[in-house]
């Protein structure tokens, strides 16, 4: 047993259901070398810390961190969902926001979702969050709502604690039949802490319904990040997503999307933004059920100083799912001798009339590019930082206006602060 298992373990307060599982995951232990969707990603470190149970009291914060975060909010401090801090003025009618402690208190079954089980060795983390869980966020839109025109907004603050804290939240977002949202998730630290979050999420879009979800992780250096997305989407949905990996000490994403209905459309993108001795790590497993569904990715990477970026795409086009459009970018820089990128773009089909392409590259900064702006008099560190910038920007086009602007700040902001632009 290792330091990190025992110690997420000696928080369980849940029925036996519940000790089943984290007795599985207890018995299978973390997932080494051999494990081809670990291979990338060591657990040696980790499994070496402690970290004690976030406590049911809300931490406080300067809630001038949350000043350019309109309303509706709803905002998490280290795991527990501050009231104090959200704001739920102005959510739109038909639209239901509400943490998961509440709904678990209720008894209401929307928290049924919780059931869910995961049997394979390597989904550990998972399993533990199956096991753990007691807080969350549970977001219904119901059928015909159009609530695109201003996202709503989820935090997620890190601070100071006695200790270094784990917390397990467990998110439902689900959109009913033709309704719309724009959601925008910040995840953001009030001081530099080495907490553990370990998060799942489960998305369902009906048929007809449009989800448009941004996600921009700015933890610490020192905080660990463990998340896996389960989406399904039915017959007309569709799913537009990015993905700002700018922050952690040790961040993976596992992104799962399920196309299970005809004309079921996802475009996910994202940004991973590696230096210092970050590792991040992404791995996407999209799965073309239905016919003539549609997956676009185009995700960025940028390694500096002595990080490490991680990067699995794989598309999976199932029998019988004909007519399907699947295409895969992953361009990454690697601007450091100590940096490392490691990509894995992967396509398997197993159905007729489908377009399908995959490309993965890793280099460096295009020279004649640099020649071209050092010509026109600009200095070579500026010159670097332009061509950076524009590099990094390209899966943002996909998103409406306004949204864009926003994450082009931050998006910004993180690059200059890493010493790429």
């Amino acid at each position: 047993m290792s330091a990190l298992l025992d110690s997420l373990a000696a928080g369980f307060q849940g029925d036996a259901a519940r000790r089943a599982t984290l007795d599985d995951a207890l018995r299978d232990g973390l997932p080494g070398a051999r494990s081809e969707a670990w291979k990338y990603t060591t657990l040696r470190s980790l499994e070496r810390r402690s970290f004690v149970p976030a406590p049911a009291e809300v931490a406080e914060i300067d809630p001038q961190l949350l000043a350019d975060i309109p309303s509706p909010r709803l905002v998490f401090v280290n795991g527990r969902h501050s009231p104090a801090l959200s704001q739920l003025d102005g959510l739109p009618a038909g639209v239901t926001l509400q943490p998961l402690s509440a709904a678990l208190a209720s008894g209401e079954e929307a928290a049924r979702f919780l059931g869910r089980r995961y049997e394979r060795s390597d989904e550990v983390f998972a399993r533990f969050n199956a096991a753990l869980a007691e807080e969350g966020v549970l977001l219904r839109v119901d059928d015909g709502v159009q609530a695109e025109a201003s996202p709503l907004h989820l935090v997620f603050i890190a601070t100071a604690a006695a200790g270094d804290q784990a917390w397990h939240p467990r998110h439902l977002i689900e959109l009913r039949r033709d309704a719309s949202l724009a959601l925008l998730e910040h995840h953001l630290h009030a001081s530099d802490n080495a907490h553990l979050g370990n998060t799942v999420a489960h998305i369902h879009l009906a048929q007809g319904a449009r989800l448009s979800h941004a996600r921009v992780q700015e933890d610490s250096s020192a905080f660990t990040s463990m998340l896996r997305t389960d989406a399904v989407l039915a017959r007309d949905a569709q799913y537009h997503r990015i993905d700002l990996e700018l922050g952690a000490n040790l961040s993976r994403h596992e992104l799962n999307v399920r196309l299970e209905g005809d004309n079921a459309r996802l475009v996910a993108n994202g940004v991973l933004l590696g230096n210092g001795r970050r590792h991040i790590d992404t791995r996407l497993g999209i799965e073309h059920i239905a016919r003539d569904t549609t997956c676009g990715l185009t995700w960025r990477g940028v390694a500096t100083d002595r990080s490490r970026v991680v990067f699995h795409g794989g598309i999976n086009i199932r029998p019988g799912a004909d007519g399907t459009d699947a295409r895969l970018s992953n361009k990454n820089l690697l601007l450091s001798a100590n940096a490392e990128i490691d990509t894995q773009p992967v396509l398997v089909i197993d159905a007729d009339e489908v377009q399908a392409a995959h490309g993965a590259t890793v280099g460096q900064l295009d020279a004649n590019a640099l020649f071209y702006l050092r010509s026109r008099g600009l200095p070579q560190a500026q010159a670097q930082a332009l061509l950076s910038a524009a590099f990094c920007h390209e899966p943002l086009a996909a998103l409406p206006e306004g949204l864009r602007g926003f994450l082009a700040a931050r998006l910004d902001a993180a690059l200059a602060s890493a010493g790429v632009a």
